[in-house]
C-alpha cells in the first residue's frame, strides 16, 4: 500500500459511528471503501452524511452491507475500524484478525478483561495489529501536562475531577457501571500516560444519586496505588448538572518540586516553571491522533501506545475499580488480571486462539 491510501472499512454506523466516518472522511492517508451495520440503512445514511456516496480515491462506490463478512467478499480492504457497540467488539475484532486485516477498534477492547486477552491472544496468533483508540491520550495540552509534572520531582499526588451531565440514551443508560466503564477508562489510560508507571491496586466507592436517569451507578471515587508510589485520585459524576467540567476532566499533580495543573482543554499551570500557558491544538487530536498512529504503525509494523497489549492495563484498571466498587475491599490489579487468564482461558475460542493463550502461562507473560 506504499503510495496509496489506506483501504478502510468501518464497522459500526450508529452516533461514534458518524464521528468516525466523518474523520476518515477527511484523512487522505486513508479512504473509506466499506461500512457495515446490522441496519444497512443507517449505513447507507450515515455514508452519505459524511460525503463518501460515490467517493473513494479510487473511484469506487464506498459499500454498504450488515456484517463485516459480507462486506469483505465484495471490497479489498486494507484495515478495519471498529465502532460497535462494546459487547460486539470481540467478535468484529477477531473476525477481521483471522481476514488478515490490522484493526482500530473503540474502547474499551471488549466488557470484561478476560475477553480482551482473548483478543490479544487472537492478535498474537495471526501476527496481525489490534489497536485500541484510547483518543483522549491525543491532546498537545496533555503532553505538555506530562512535561510539567516531570520538573515536580517523583509526584506523589495526580488527581482528576470529571462532572457532566450527558443524557445518551441507548446502552450506556442500562450499563451497570456506566462512568466507570464507558468513560473512566479514558482518565485511567491517561494517568499511566502522565506517570509513566503502573497501577498496583486501588479501592473505589461508586453510587448512584437518587436523581439519576441511569440505571447503573453514574457515580465514583477511585484511589489508585502505582507502582512508583503515586496514589491517583479520580472522582466523577455522570449526573451532575451545572459547571461542566471538560471532558478531560480537571487534573492536579503534586509533586516535592510543586503542583501542576491541566484543565482539560489548554490551560496548564506549573508552580516549579512558573508558568501558565495555553496550549494550542495538535495538528491530529482526540479520534484523528489515534487514526494517524494507526495508520503509521500499519504503513511501517511499529507497535502504537494503543496496541492491545499496552491497553490491556487501562482496562484492568476499570475491572478493578469495578470489582472494588462491588465488593467494598481493595483489589490487587496483578491478582486480577492472572484471574482474568484464568477466565480467558475457559471461554469459547478458535483453536489457534487456545493455544496463544496457553503458551503465556501466565498473564504477565504478555505483560512483560
Amino acid at each position: 500500500m506504499s503510495g496509496r491510501p489506506v483501504r478502510v472499512v468501518q464497522v459500526g454506523a450508529g452516533a461514534m459511528g458518524a464521528a468516525w466516518l466523518r474523520t476518515l472522511a477527511g484523512a487522505e492517508e486513508v479512504e473509506v471503501v466499506g461500512v457495515a451495520d446490522l441496519d444497512v440503512g443507517r449505513a447507507e445514511a450515515a455514508v452519505r452524511a459524511a460525503g463518501l456516496t460515490g467517493a473513494g480515491v479510487s473511484g469506487g462506490p464506498v459499500r454498504v452491507a450488515g456484517s463485516l463478512g459480507e462486506l469483505l467478499a465484495v471490497v479489498d480492504a486494507d484495515a478495519v475500524v471498529n465502532v460497535t457497540i462494546p459487547a460486539a467488539h470481540s467478535t468484529v475484532n477477531i473476525e477481521a484478525l483471522f481476514a488478515g486485516l490490522p484493526v482500530l477498534c473503540e474502547k474499551p477492547a471488549a466488557p470484561t478483561l478476560a475477553e480482551a486477552l482473548v483478543q490479544a491472544a487472537a492478535a498474537e496468533a495471526t501476527g496481525r495489529l489490534l489497536m485500541i483508540s484510547q483518543s483522549r491520550r491525543y491532546f498537545a495540552a496533555l503532553t505538555t501536562f506530562r512535561d510539567r509534572i516531570t520538573q515536580l520531582g517523583a509526584p506523589g499526588l495526580l488527581t482528576t475531577d470529571f462532572f457532566r451531565a450527558p443524557h445518551f440514551g441507548g446502552f450506556r443508560d442500562e450499563m451497570p457501571h456506566p462512568l466507570l466503564i464507558d468513560m473512566a477508562i479514558h482518565a485511567f489510560d491517561a494517568s499511566r500516560f502522565l506517570l509513566g508507571a503502573e497501577p498496583v491496586s486501588v479501592v473505589c466507592e461508586s453510587w448512584n444519586p437518587a436523581w439519576s436517569w441511569y440505571q447503573g451507578d453514574a457515580s465514583a471515587t477511585a484511589t489508585f496505588l502505582f507502582s512508583d508510589g503515586t496514589r491517583y485520585v479520580f472522582t466523577g459524576s455522570w449526573c451532575a448538572e451545572g459547571r461542566d467540567t471538560s471532558w478531560n476532566g480537571e487534573w492536579r499533580a503534586v509533586g516535592a518540586g510543586g503542583t501542576a495543573t491541566w484543565d482539560g482543554e489548554g490551560r496548564v499551570t506549573s508552580s516549579a516553571a512558573g508558568v501558565e500557558e495555553e496550549v494550542p491544538p495538535g495538528a491530529h487530536e482526540q479520534i484523528a491522533g489515534a487514526l494517524v498512529e494507526f495508520v503509521g504503525a500499519v504503513r511501517t509494523g511499529a507497535e502504537p501506545a494503543g496496541s492491545i497489549k499496552g491497553n490491556l492495563r487501562s482496562l484492568a484498571m476499570v475491572e478493578a475499580a469495578v470489582r472494588s466498587a462491588e465488593t467494598g475491599e481493595r483489589v490487587n490489579i496483578g491478582a486480577l488480571l492472572e484471574q482474568a487468564y484464568e477466565e480467558a482461558l475457559a471461554l469459547p475460542a478458535r483453536e489457534e486462539i487456545r493455544q496463544q493463550l496457553k503458551s503465556w502461562g501466565a498473564a504477565a507473560t504478555i505483560l512483560s
